[in-house]
């Protein structure tokens, strides 16, 4: 397959853009066009205006898939944008004004994505917010094996504590912009029953698949399956 359509593909917290590599492998073997910046994780808003004035320099049609964070970033209303025609949420957060990630990911039980599970360290643009190592895999990459959870584990990339509190106002640019979600139904970070409230609400496409929060890459050809319709939609 072919198309004049950009690939965004947003990492979330904790991770980085290499996340999406057996995804980006999968959708440019059919000759799609990839990018996958690598996200500041500081606020939503700076975020938001980052990833806004990411696409802007892109020339042609764009469709954003974001993981686990990235969807509360691909829902602000700064990305809002002609060229953008689709919204890909791989167990991601779809926020709505006024929400936050936090406040999403414990409205429902099930997450183990608690206190006890991070590790908070300051930096100079606040204290950042990491998983242990050691509860690495249980939480976010439980249907990895363990020596690839390791490896994701030691190259985290950290969001600051406040990022996950941040909110904000205006139109949630999913009610714009059409969606698709996959939803990880062995998700022990995000529960499932939160990603299918946003998905519902947001009118979205879902496809369900037996994964972990580590979707991307424990089941990069079904990521890669959802993200790759959505493109043929976006080219009609």
């Amino acid at each position: 397959m072919t198309s004049n359509v950009i690939v965004v593909l947003v990492h979330g917290a904790l991770t980085g853009a290499s996340v999406w590599d057996g995804v980006s492998q999968k959708l440019q073997a059919t000759g799609l066009n990839i990018i996958a910046p690598a996200m500041p994780l500081r606020s939503l808003q700076s975020d938001a205006n980052y990833l806004a004035a990411f696409i802007k320099t892109l020339d042609g049609t764009v469709v954003i898939a974001g993981h686990s964070y990235a969807g509360s970033v691909m829902s602000h209303p700064a990305i809002a944008s002609d060229k953008l025609k689709a919204l890909v949420f791989v167990a991601g957060f779809a926020l709505e004004a006024g929400e936050s990630t936090g406040e999403l990911n414990g409205r429902w039980p099930g997450s183990l994505l608690s206190e006890t599970a991070v590790t908070i360290r300051p930096s100079p643009d606040g204290d950042e917010l990491y998983l242990r190592p050691d509860r690495f895999q249980e939480v976010y990459a439980n249907d990895l094996p363990q020596p690839t959870a390791a490896l994701l584990a030691a190259a985290q990339r950290p969001i600051t504590v406040s990022a996950l509190g941040d909110a904000f106002r205006g139109r949630a640019a999913w009610h714009d912009i059409p969606s698709w979600t996959v939803l990880s139904t062995k998700d022990n970070s995000l529960p499932s029953e939160a990603q299918r409230f946003m998905a519902k609400r947001a009118n979205s496409v879902v496809t369900e698949i037996a994964a972990s929060h580590a979707s991307p890459v424990s089941q990069p050809q079904a990521v890669a399956d959802v993200i790759a319709e959505a493109v043929r939609q976006a080219s009609t």
